[in-house]
């Protein structure tokens, strides 16, 4: 087999996708939260993205359980980790968008955790 046969395919990043019950609710969330369209819905799937760039996608899972950070019993898999200019500001935008603040909060005068309306632990931090 020659070098050219053994060519490396082409592999892009395109999204990342939540598991929850109900994806349209948990896509407005997002969508509002960082100024992101639907790029495409479905009744059991929704992408957010700009068109030719990586997104968020929602799947509905009929048996969803939400993490249960920082509780282990039902451990979160992923977060999100968003940039943002002023803690304060960013975080009373996402409350007020449905987002829920949990008593632990690690660091936070650097990052705050915060989960969104279906339980999913993301941070927000300046550092980024």
């Amino acid at each position: 087999m020659s070098a050219e046969d053994t060519s490396v395919p082409v592999i892009r990043y395109s999204a990342v996708t939540f598991d929850c019950p109900d994806p349209a609710a948990l896509a407005r969330f997002y969508s509002d939260a960082l100024g992101l369209p639907i790029t495409y819905s479905s009744d059991d799937f929704v992408l957010l993205g700009q068109e030719g760039s990586s997104g968020l996608g929602f799947n509905r899972l009929a048996d969803y359980r939400p993490p249960t950070w920082p509780d282990p019993s039902q451990e979160k898999q992923a977060h999100l980790e968003l940039g943002v200019d002023d803690l304060e500001s960013a975080q009373a935008h996402l409350l007020a968008l449905g987002a829920v603040e949990p008593p632990t909060q690690p660091q936070p005068d650097r990052w705050r955790v915060l989960l969104d309306p279906t339980g999913h632990p993301f941070c927000i931090t300046t550092l980024v």
